[in-house]
């Protein structure tokens, strides 16, 4: 008999080969269904208010207002209402404007006055000294501007000739011709 030609055990493995060559890229495949909404987020804090927060205007027309000179000490009248956007800015008086709320206010004001003279804002019956404006000559009015800050509700503002000032004013009636001229008292709260 001859010998048995069978297959004996398999060898170990060879050694890896390297990798093939990357195939094509497969199409895309379709969207699947939106997923469900998520829970609402918490609510952010709230920010600073913007803008104007109140405004108002308040006027005087010479003649009839203000026929009496300013004195020392006094102060000028705005007896007249003009445009307002809310009811925090009121006057309690021809000459006295409340500011209930505390915050921060542009006050601009403008009179047609005689003399050489000054005006300054009060608040609650104090001079800001800040505040204070004035000419020493000519035909000019009187122009004012300023930031106040209040520090409690319910403040008091005024136009003033300052005490201490040797001249009353007189406001100019028909100041530049035949019509009466306006005095004007803008208080705007911005903060």
């Amino acid at each position: 008999m001859g010998k048995c030609k069978c297959p004996g055990p398999p060898g170990p493995p060879g050694p890896e080969g390297p990798p093939g060559i990357q195939g094509p890229q497969g199409e895309q495949g379709e969207t699947g269904p939106a997923g469900p909404q998520g829970p609402q987020g918490e609510q952010g804090e709230e920010g600073p208010a913007g803008g104007l927060l109140a405004y108002a205007d308040f006027y005087a027309l010479m003649p009839p207002d203000n026929a009496a000179t300013v004195a020392p000490g006094t102060d000028v009248d705005f007896p007249q209402d003009g445009p307002t956007s809310a009811t925090t800015i009121f006057r309690t008086g021809p000459d006295t404007f409340n500011l209930s709320d505390i915050g921060t206010y542009q006050v601009l004001f403008q009179v047609s006055v005689d003399e050489a003279g000054q005006l300054i804002l009060t608040l609650n019956g104090a001079d800001l000294a800040y505040t204070v404006v004035g000419r020493a000559t000519g035909t000019t009015q009187i122009v004012g501007m300023a930031l106040v800050t209040t520090t409690s509700i319910n403040s008091i503002l005024t136009v003033r000739n300052p005490a201490g000032n040797a001249t009353a004013l007189t406001i100019t009636p028909l100041a530049g011709g035949t019509r009466p001229v306006s005095a004007h008292l803008v208080i705007m709260q911005i903060a």
